[in-house]
């Protein structure tokens, strides 16, 4: 496993991104890209401290030290080890950086035992399992096409989504484009996929694949969305954007023109019903959701924290109403980390001894975090309300004796400094206000899917698992009880009518 010096090292390869039509040289000194940088480099570094290690590592099968998410796991025990070394990480960014190198072990840490699944590839799965345990890399993924035309078919516009290209006796060259790579610019590899139907029509299945490629392919170019790390930079100080300033995960589309895929990096090719089912029929499903549903709960005890110190500092935390919107908040919290709990203490056996995170509370994450950040949101902006605005624009106005006095009697809090509560402010505004807090609620509205999807998907599995028909024999069973001619059980009394009489 490497540390974080050798984290940021590995990152001056040679990439290809682009940020305000700049092509960007070394991401680990660009002031776009450069903290957040850091902020993972913290992570690598994390392994390998002896206070943080028992909590965040284990020895695989192999004998090497790994990341406990990274191995599989053989019991539900396991999985209660690897939710809490996934908070531990979570915990270094409050929660606001999702796609750390530990998300995408909710898809290297099942290619082992579900090697077989990949037909034709199956060597290839066994080796990146051992490879992702023994490194540790950190890869993004793109699964979902760019959203160019959906009112026209598949076939229609094949011509911008990743396919077969061409194909050589050492591999594939692939074409087209994906979104959308979080942290992209600063990872090691891109897993490809798709989320969605693969069959182009007509015969072609050239969509139809699964593959890693590194970050330095030639061919491969990222562009990215606005560095809100650059503008926290550019506008402030980090008293002004404390989050923005160093975990912006920065989105990038994925292009890949002509890149060549060796076959070792292969997991699928021209396989349609592999690349449609892998997501739920090799575990993925199960991890992601496990894996978000921690990270969602370590920024929910984040955001409790905040809205504590918030009304305290205004006063107003001894307010019925107040305190009933906190409790609120603490319900929601508390929820979350309890569906953590039963995706590993109710998980089920899979092939060759893994264990599988229950889906059922998987799901349930899935469909609430959404609705749930959006609450806690609306909550933030009611009770603390003018407070967010009430603020001087920046650290530098503390700097000018012309106003400080001002700044220092208008400014103060219940029984805090003005500069005190003017830096809490500023980080629940970086949190839900400013361009990095917008885009964590998009984020987090569509982070497992789109929202008719999700909700779909929960039904389809309660089918699947035969949990709707447990239901609606449920509901017969009480149906039972009874008919036109009264109670057909004896557990009741059926009374006649001219005993009412009397």
């Amino acid at each position: 496993m490497m540390n974080g010096k050798e984290y940021l090292e590995s990152l001056r390869d040679g990439r290809t991104v682009y940020l305000n039509g700049e092509k960007i040289d070394d991401v680990t000194t660009h002031p776009a890209y450069q903290n957040s940088a850091r902020s993972i480099a913290r992570m690598y570094d994390a392994l390998h401290d002896p206070q943080k290690a028992p909590i965040l590592t284990t020895m695989t099968e192999e004998g090497h030290k790994t990341h406990k998410y990274f191995r599989a796991p053989k019991s539900p025990q396991d999985l209660l080890e690897a939710r809490d070394a996934i908070a531990e990480w979570s915990r270094m960014a409050y929660g606001f950086m999702g796609r750390t190198p530990d998300y995408k072990a909710s898809f290297t840490a099942h290619l082992g035992v579900f090697a077989d699944y990949y037909k034709g590839f199956e060597a290839n799965a066994r080796n990146w399992y051992v490879k992702a345990t023994k490194e540790v890399p950190f890869c993004n993924h793109t699964i979902i096409n760019p959203q160019v035309d959906r009112s026209k078919s598949l076939h229609e516009n094949k011509d911008v989504y990743v396919r077969a290209v061409d194909e050589r006796d050492d591999g594939i060259i692939v074409s087209g484009a994906k979104m959308v790579g979080t942290a992209a610019a600063l990872t090691h590899y891109n897993f490809v996929s798709n989320y969605g139907p693969t069959d182009l029509g007509q015969g072609d299945d050239s969509h139809a694949l699964i593959f890693f490629v590194p970050m330095d392919a030639p061919g491969l170019k990222m562009i990215s969305r606005q560095s809100y790390e650059l503008m926290a930079a550019k506008n402030g100080t980090p008293f002004d954007y404390p989050l923005s300033s160093r975990f912006d995960e920065n989105d990038a589309v994925i292009v890949l023109d002509n890149v060549f895929i060796p076959w070792e990096n292969v997991m699928t090719y021209k396989n349609i019903e592999v690349t449609n089912s892998f997501f739920v029929q090799t575990g993925f499903f199960h991890r992601f959701t496990f894996h978000g549903c921690t990270r969602f709960a370590v920024k929910l005890d984040f955001m409790a924290g905040l809205l504590l110190k918030a009304t305290e500092m205004a006063g107003t935390n001894q307010f019925r109403g107040v305190q009933a919107n906190i409790g609120e908040v603490l319900a929601w919290r508390n929820m979350f980390w309890a569906l953590s709990t039963s995706m590993a203490t109710e998980s089920t056996p899979g092939p060759n001894g893994v264990y599988i995170p229950n889906a059922a509370s998987g799901a349930a994450y899935r469909v609430l975090a959404p609705m749930v950040w959006l609450k806690v949101k609306s909550i933030f902006e009611t009770i603390v309300a003018g407070g967010l605005i009430q603020l001087p624009s920046s650290a530098q106005d503390f700097m000018n004796p012309e106003i400080r006095q001002y700044v220092d009697k208008y400014y103060r809090g219940s029984g805090v400094s003005a500069e005190e509560r003017v830096k809490l402010m500023k980080l629940v505004w970086d949190a839900i206000g400013t361009e990095f807090g917008g885009r964590h609620e998009l984020y987090e509205v569509n982070y497992a899917g789109n929202n008719e999807n999700i909700r779909l998907e929960t039904l389809k599995l309660a089918d699947a698992t035969g949990q709707s028909a447990k239901y609606k024999a449920f509901v017969d069973q009480a149906m039972s009880d009874y008919d036109l001619n009264g109670w057909t059980t004896d557990a009741w009394i059926n009374v006649k009518k001219e005993e009412l009489v009397r």
